[in-house]
C-alpha cells in the first residue's frame, strides 16, 4: 500500500496508518495525493489520521501534548528524547532526510548534533486532529565542518501522527517556512540549505539579544529584547554623519571620560515613509544600565533606551549604498504586504562590519517593525 504524491513518487505510509487504513478505510480509499502547499498537506495527513479512529480505544492527547513541552526541549542536549514514547516503526520526514524506525530517527538527531550544534527552541504544542498533535519550532544551526561556520536557520510545524493502538507516535513530517515543496526528496529544500552555508562575517562582539520565531524565503522574523543606544542626528540611510558624535561617546567623551567597548552593528534609523528623518545609533554593551551611564559631553549626542520588539529583518551582502539599501527596504515591505503583515513606517539599516570589510563577507541588514505578528 503506498501514499500517492503530486510529484508521481511514491512512499510506504506509516505503518501504524497503514495497519488501520486496512481495518477501517473502505476499499478503493487508501490512495492519497499530497500536495505541495502545506495547508493542503496538513489536511490529507489529518484526514488520514482521522481514518485510524476506532470506537473501542481512548487517547489522552492533553498527555502527549504536556509530554511533548516537556521532552521536545531536550531534543539535543544530553538528556534526549524519550525514545519509549515512539513506536520502533516510526516514520519520520523533512524535505530532505527521510527514517522508517526509531534508531534511524535518533541517529539523524545525533549526526545534526555531531555536525551542526543545533540550538532548538520550541514555541507551541497544540492537538491539530482526533489523532495529530502539531508543534512549531525554530532551529538555528552551526556548521562546524566549515572553517567560516555558517548559521543555519529553519522553522516551521511538525506533524506527529499517534497510534491509537500503542498510543505512541508512529510518524513525525517536518514542514519548513522557507519552501513550498516540501516533499521529500525536495531539491527546493536541498537549494534553501546550500544557500545558507556562504560566508558572512560577524564581528565577536555584543549585540541586541533576538530569538528568531520565523525564516521565510525572503525574511526572518526576530522578537528582539529592549537594548541601549547611543544616537544622534544622521543624513541617510547609508550615510556616516554624526557616526563620529557616538564613537567620541564611547571612546571617552562623556561626564565620567569613561570608555565603552565597541559593539555591532551600527544601525542607522528612518522614522518616515520618506526615510530621510535619520538617526545614526552605536548599540551600547548589553550589561549596561541606563541610570549609570555617563551624560554625553556633546549636545547633539542621546541615549536612549530601545525598547526591542518583533522585526522582519532582510539580510545582504556588500557594500550597503543608499541605491541598495532602499531597494532591500522596499523588497522587504512588498514581502510584509504580500503575507499579510502590518508594519510600521521607516526601517534600520543593520551594518555589522568595518567599512574596510570585503564587500563579499559583509553582513548588512533591513529592520522593519511589525504590528501584532503571531505565530501560526
Amino acid at each position: 500500500m503506498a501514499v500517492t504524491v503530486s510529484s508521481n513518487l511514491s512512499r510506504p505510509m506509516p505503518a501504524c496508518i497503514q495497519r488501520q487504513s486496512v481495518r477501517n478505510i473502505p476499499t478503493g480509499t487508501t490512495v492519497l495525493h499530497i500536495p505541495h502547499s502545506y495547508t493542503k498537506l496538513r489536511l490529507v495527513l489529518r484526514k488520514s489520521l482521522a481514518q485510524q479512529q476506532s470506537p473501542t480505544e481512548s487517547l489522552d492527547v492533553k498527555r502527549l501534548v504536556d509530554f511533548l513541552y516537556d521532552d521536545l526541549p531536550h531534543l539535543f542536549d544530553e538528556q534526549g528524547i524519550d525514545r519509549s514514547m515512539y513506536d520502533e516503526r516510526v516514520q519520520f520526514r523533512d524535505p530532505i532526510t527521510k527514517h522508517d524506525t526509531i534508531d534511524g530517527y535518533l541517529f539523524n538527531i545525533k549526526m545534526l548534533k555531531v555536525l551542526f550544534q543545533p540550538d532548538f527552541l520550541l514555541h507551541s504544542v497544540k492537538q491539530t486532529g482526533p489523532y495529530e498533535i502539531t508543534t512549531r519550532w525554530t532551529m538555528v544551526m552551526k556548521f562546524v565542518l566549515l572553517p567560516w561556520k555558517p548559521e543555519l536557520v529553519f522553522t516551521g510545524v511538525s506533524i506527529m501522527g499517534i497510534n491509537p493502538r500503542t498510543q505512541k507516535f508512529c510518524s513525525h513530517v517536518d514542514i519548513w517556512d522557507s519552501i513550498d515543496n516540501n516533499e521529500y526528496f525536495s531539491l527546493e529544500g536541498l537549494v534553501d540549505v546550500l544557500k545558507q552555508l556562504r560566508i558572512y562575517k560577524t564581528p565577536d562582539l555584543d549585540t541586541p539579544k533576538y530569538q528568531i520565531l520565523k525564516r521565510t524565503a525572503n525574511y526572518e522574523v526576530r522578537k528582539y529584547a529592549p537594548f541601549l543606544v547611543v544616537e544622534s542626528k544622521g543624513d541617510k540611510l547609508s550615510g556616516s554623519s554624526g557616526f563620529n558624535n557616538i564613537t567620541g561617546y564611547i571612546f571617552g567623551k562623556n561626564s565620567s571620560s569613561e570608555k565603552i567597548p565597541m559593539t555591532t552593528p551600527v544601525f542607522t534609523q528612518a522614522s518616515d515613509d520618506n526615510l530621510s528623518d535619520v538617526s545614526i545609533q552605536i548599540v551600547l554593551p548589553l550589561d549596561k544600565d541606563f541610570n549609570s551611564l555617563p551624560a554625553p559631553s556633546v549636545e547633539e549626542v542621546k541615549i536612549r533606551k530601545a525598547e526591542g520588539g518583533i522585526a522582519a529583518v532582510k539580510k545582504f551582502s556588500g557594500k550597503p549604498t543608499e541605491e541598495v539599501v532602499r531597494s532591500k527596504e522596499k523588497e522587504l515591505r512588498m514581502a510584509l504586504l504580500k503575507d499579510g503583515l502590518n508594519s510600521e513606517k521607516g526601517c534600520l539599516l543593520a551594518r555589522y562590519n568595518d567599512p574596510r570589510t570585503s564587500a563579499f563577507v559583509m553582513r548588512n541588514e533591513v529592520l522593519i517593525w511589525l504590528n501584532d505578528f503571531t505565530l501560526e
